[in-house]
């Protein structure tokens, strides 16, 4: 009896609360994106102050939710509404749409030298200096010496920016800083303003175009000059992401912004989930560069190596994932024994002499519930401190090694097989070994009453493996566009060094009290960059080249990736690695539009009003087209996926712009294994002039396939140019009614079996 009265009491708690919550529902940062900007005169802010008065019903209820007016280089804003309030809003005219405020992740002395883009054997250039690279990140460090402005002159005439922040002071190398943040969400450690808490922001700009800086290690290792791929380019940095991540209404305030000032090249290290492209902030802010002559390199992101987790997809952007260069860091371990083991590690620390060993699993906290099967993976607070005290412990679980230190141990070794290709730093001494490995040393320390080691300093060997793509690169096939090969190319992005927020821990943990001013990490964040270095060194070469002319010229004069080294092949390397020197003298480039991109949407299903709204002049798609085709975009790569168990069909039309020897003969050629007919037709493309186009069409034949992934390749050949293009075809499952073909990759690849091309010519 006594129940009843409780739970009627309960019920109308509960349901006071949740009419309490529907009364005063939460107001949110939305983001409203309306297209191209109007011609001729625009008040953006009053118009859009006007839109939201009209969804609000209030003037003052309208000025309190307006956060951000987009319109230096596009139309929209971002405003906190209720979800109601964001119905109605994407109901008005004009309106392509709605987006909620989502927080999105961030995705050297070697690395450039690898490429073959030497300080000795590299031409450089006047215009160099009038290159801008923007970078959308976590800030910068001005005074980092990779920033230095030393016989730089003034910033180039075109430059619209400013410098933002009362902590921050502009140079003629750093340029420009802004700093976003939609959410008003600040930690103890973030500055407001574009100066870099993180660290990652300095990275990358740095990687991009950082100044040449000698003698520059990480505590010895990595040694050599830290440099940028252009040196004396121009940085402008966009602050959008924060201790909590990067929100997507700072991301297009800052796309906005680095638009109108006048960057050349954009640098976007981060990314979300895969999105329709008018639904991607990146995506939107990227086209609409693309529209003012900038071209934008995105990372691939880092959740490989499933399939199918490619990221930042749009044809517009130059998508990179992320390989190995010729140095990789170890650390050693050194058992009482004499048996020596090699792990995966940038252990800065010396120990002297040997310590007592002793495995996590025999050590458990009991008096906290922890058992051996748990102590062993050594999560924080399972050790028993009194048995790891001054030790080294054995861990079956790779960690930041903050376990072991609560423990007061001396230092871990960590038996993991994952990221096996790539090391961390930490703030004990610490290596990475295999599982194997792992199962040795504890059948030592089991043999004895008194085991003992040593964790030798961090060391530089040679990797013969590289380049190889690194596990945590996203792989394709691409999910939005399934005809469109993603990634684009790879560039290194494993154990790069470059300059680092001093204020920022350099290791795994956040707790690490070291400081340094140059840092060692991977990503496809540290990629991207590379990318963005090399495409400004392009530009500063062919000032006129359009974002798709640089992106042709770096893809189609890649370096062949070895498939054996990587049985995903080009759905994780792309065309392969970037070559910036080759890629100034491409021969021949796929050269692309506003109106070819327009083409592409309209055959991926968007309608024409939309297109306008986006475009900003009258744009048409036709009545009839087939949807989910992107064959007919002039694209340096091809790509077909096919219905499970039907026959193989491609027709590939494409343009090809002369940008070699005014009279040049180009001859094709192609290689891919059965059950593929490949025809490039005509075979033969010559030339009397510079700038000069060319069409041709590739078609692919072939019998039905079944669960398979088929890759190969068309050139196009003169006298001194090799101008290469990726072919894939894959399978697809059967459609399920009216599943999109995007659904049925994502419900139906997994790689399961694989051909490549064997290296035997065919030609027509």
């Amino acid at each position: 009896m006594a129940t009843k009265p409780f739970f009627l009491l309960y019920t109308l708690v509960v349901a006071s609360f949740l009419i309490c919550c529907h009364c005063t529902e939460e107001r949110k940062v939305h983001i409203v994106y309306m297209g191209e900007k109007p011609k001729g005169g625009f008040a953006a802010k009053s118009m859009h102050h006007s839109i939201l008065e009209a969804a609000l019903g209030s003037s003052s209820g309208a000025k309190e939710s307006l956060v951000y007016s987009y319109g230096r280089s596009f139309n929209g804003f971002a405003a906190r509404l209720t979800d109601k309030e964001a119905t109605r809003i994407q109901e008005m005219d004009g309106v392509v749409s709605v987006l909620p405020n989502t927080i999105i992740k961030l995705h050297t002395t070697k690395s450039w030298d690898f490429m073959g883009l030497t300080l000795g054997g590299t031409v450089r250039f006047p215009s160099e200096g009038d290159v801008i690279v923007g970078l959308l990140d976590t800030g910068i460090w001005p005074e980092s010496d990779s920033f230095s402005d030393k016989d730089m002159g003034p910033p180039p005439a075109k430059w619209k920016g400013i410098c933002q922040g009362s902590n921050f002071t502009c140079n003629n190398k750093i340029i420009g800083g802004r700093y976003y943040n939609s959410e008003g969400i600040y930690a103890s450690t973030d500055f407001k303003s574009p100066r870099d808490s993180e660290g990652h922001g300095t990275h990358t700009s740095s990687t991009a175009a950082g100044a040449l800086v000698p003698d520059t290690s990480y505590f010895g290792l990595a040694f050599g000059t830290a440099r940028g791929g252009v040196p004396k380019a121009r940085i402008a940095m966009y602050k959008v992401c924060w201790s909590f991540g990067c929100a997507s209404a700072d991301i297009l305030a800052a796309f906005d912004d680095a638009i109108a000032d006048g960057v050349d090249i954009l640098s976007v290290s981060l990314g979300g989930p895969p999105r329709p492209f008018f639904r991607d902030p990146i995506a939107i802010g990227s086209f609409h560069a693309m529209k003012n002559g900038i071209l934008t390199a995105n990372s691939a992101g880092n959740s490989g190596p499933d399939p199918r987790t490619v990221t930042n997809v749009a044809p517009w952007t130059i998508t990179v994932a992320a390989s190995s260069i010729d140095r990789k860091f170890i650390a050693k371990v050194a058992l009482g024994n004499g048996q020596i083991f090699i792990g995966n590690s940038i252990n800065r620390f010396a120990l002297v002499g040997t310590y007592s060993l002793i495995y996590g699993g025999g050590a458990p906290n009991i008096s906290a519930g922890a058992s051996g099967d748990i102590s062993k993976y050594c999560f924080p607070g399972s050790l028993n401190s009194y048995k790891t005290e001054h030790k080294i412990v054995l861990c079956d679980s790779i960690s930041d090694g903050s376990g072991v230190l609560m423990a007061h141990g001396l230092g871990v070794i960590m038996s993991d097989s994952e990221y096996s290709d790539l090391a961390f730093s930490y703030p004990l001494p610490a290596t990475v070994i295999s599982v194997e490995d792992g199962a040795q040393i504890l059948a030592y320390i089991q043999s004895t009453s008194n085991p003992f080691a040593t964790i030798l300093m961090g060391e530089t060997i040679e990797d013969v493996m590289a380049p190889t793509v690194v596990s945590f690169s996203s792989r394709g096939p691409n999910t939005v566009v399934p005809d469109m090969l993603k990634p684009d190319l790879t560039a290194p992005g494993v154990d790069i060094l470059a300059a680092w927020s001093p204020v920022a821990p350099p290791s795994v943990s956040e707790d690490d009290p070291l400081r340094v001013k140059y840092n060692v990490i991977s990503g496809t964040s540290m990629s991207c960059p590379h990318v963005s270095g090399a495409a400004a060194y392009i530009k500063s070469a062919h000032p006129g080249w359009s974002p798709a002319a640089i992106k042709s010229a770096l893809m189609t004069t890649a370096t062949v990736m070895d498939p054996r080294k990587n049985a995903d092949a080009e759905f994780a390397y792309g065309a392969g690695q970037i070559d910036p020197r080759k890629a100034l003298t491409p021969g021949l480039i796929f050269d692309a539009s506003e109106k070819d991109y327009v083409d592409f949407l309209c055959k991926q299903g968007y309608n024409t009003s939309t297109l306008r709204l986006v475009t900003g002049d009258s744009s048409t798609c036709p009545n009839t087209t087939t949807i989910g085709n992107a064959w007919g975009l002039n694209y340096p790569s091809f790509a077909l996926s096919v219905i499970d168990g039907q026959r193989i069909l491609g027709v590939f039309p494409r343009t090809v712009t002369n940008v070699g020897a005014p009279n040049s003969t180009y001859y094709a050629s192609w290689a891919a294994p059965y059950p593929l007919t490949v025809s490039v037709t005509p075979s033969l493309l010559s030339f009397s002039s510079v700038g000069e186009t060319k069409s041709f069409t590739v078609t692919v034949r072939g019998g039905a396939i079944s669960q398979q992934f088929i890759s190969g390749y068309i050139v196009w050949r003169d006298a001194t140019h090799t101008v290469r293009m990726p072919l894939v075809v894959y399978t697809t499952l059967p459609p399920d009614d009216d599943e999109p073909m995007a659904a049925r990759v994502r419900r139906s690849f997994d790689g399961s079996s694989r051909h490549h091309n064997n290296g035997i010519l065919g030609a027509n």
